[in-house]
Parts: structure tokens; C-alpha cells; sequence
């Protein structure tokens, strides 16, 4: 059992939270309300960032204190929005949201996944038709662990989690974003992964 802080609770962040208690962890879950998500980071081992990616560096960097010590999970994309709300281009074009909180967190260990999929995936990754990916950037072995190690427990298989590297190759992924919008505008919003074939 891992004390988890899950920060935005939107569609990302209420679907992590209801599995993650399901498995059996102490889930608390932050709110918009002041205060909210100091309190349940400073309580956490591991917080997951599930708040929209354009904002999520700023309120962050206000947890400094908060986060220190932690495994910080970036669920998130930093996008700038089309006339139609699906992501148009990245906003660290060049680097990643991954990284930019890397940099302003240097004691706190990020670790970046769940994010070349659409949210129900995360959570029920064998129900779509063939093996999807899960992807781990970060710095820091033992929290890549902790985190894979979450991620089984979410339904993901120990063959469907690759670790890409440290924290920069999570601007691979972050890119990934961009196929979205052009996916969901020629099948719906049908859920889908980025996988590879092997």
C-alpha cells in the first residue's frame, strides 16, 4: 500500500484515483479548493500530476517544499488548445513538461508516463484490442520502480512497461500528443494507445 496524492480531479484524475484505491492504496485526492493540494502532497509518497499540463509547472513549483523528497508522476501534456479544445502544438517545444519540472524540482523525482494514451486506457489497458504501451521517463531507478510497480497494479502487464531512459526522452512522448486530435477527428473518441510493434 502506497499514500498517493492525486492533484486535478478531472476525467485523468478521478479515473487514477477510483483504481488506484481499488488496488488497495490510500488515495487522496486535491481539489481546487486553497490549501488543497498542499495538504495532500505533504501526507504522500508519490503525487500524481493530473492537472492540465499548460498550468501544471506553476502550481507545482508553489509545492516546492511539499514535493521535496517525493516521486512526482506527470501524467500530464502541455499543449496549446485548437479552435476545437484537441491539442494544437506543445508548449516546450525542444523539451518537455517532464523536464521543465525536473529542472525546477531538483529534489523531487519525476518520473513521466501514461500519456501516448487516452484517459480510460490508463486504468483498463487490456481492454483494448491489442497490447498497448506504457512508457517510463525519469531519473531515478527506484522511482521508475515504484512507479511500474503502480502501474501493474493498474492492469498494465510487466511486458507492456518500457523505460525509455532518463527524463529527456519524455519529449518523445509528450510529441506523441500531437497525433491525437487527428486520431479522434477520423475514428471518434473511441479509446487508443501508441504501442509498438514487436
Amino acid at each position: 500500500m502506497t499514500t498517493i496524492a492525486v492533484l486535478g480531479n478531472g476525467r485523468v484524475g478521478g479515473n487514477l484515483a477510483t483504481a488506484l484505491i481499488r488496488a488497495g492504496h490510500e488515495v487522496t485526492v486535491a481539489d481546487r479548493a486553497p490549501g488543497a493540494a498542499a495538504d495532500a502532497a505533504r501526507t504522500a509518497r508519490v503525487v500524481i500530476n493530473a492537472t492540465p499540463g499548460a498550468g501544471s509547472l506553476d502550481r507545482l513549483l508553489a509545492l516546492r517544499e511539499e514535493l521535496r523528497d517525493k516521486i512526482l508522476v506527470d501524467v500530464s501534456n502541455a499543449t496549446v488548445d485548437g479552435p476545437d479544445g484537441l491539442p494544437a502544438d506543445l508548449i516546450y517545444p525542444g523539451s518537455s513538461l517532464a523536464e521543465q519540472l525536473q529542472e525546477a524540482l531538483p529534489e523531487t523525482r519525476v518520473v513521466k508516463t501514461l500519456n501516448t494514451m487516452l484517459f480510460p486506457v490508463m486504468t483498463a489497458p487490456a481492454t483494448l484490442t491489442q497490447a498497448p504501451d506504457a512508457f517510463l521517463s525519469g531519473e531515478d531507478p527506484q522511482a521508475k520502480q515504484t512507479v511500474r510497480e503502480l502501474l501493474i497494479n493498474l492492469g498494465w502487464r510487466k511486458e507492456w512497461i518500457t523505460d525509455l531512459g532518463g527524463i529527456q526522452t519524455a519529449r518523445a512522448t509528450e510529441a506523441a500528443i500531437l497525433f491525437v486530435p487527428h486520431v479522434i477527428r477520423s475514428s471518434g473518441f473511441a479509446p487508443f494507445a501508441i504501442s509498438l510493434a514487436r
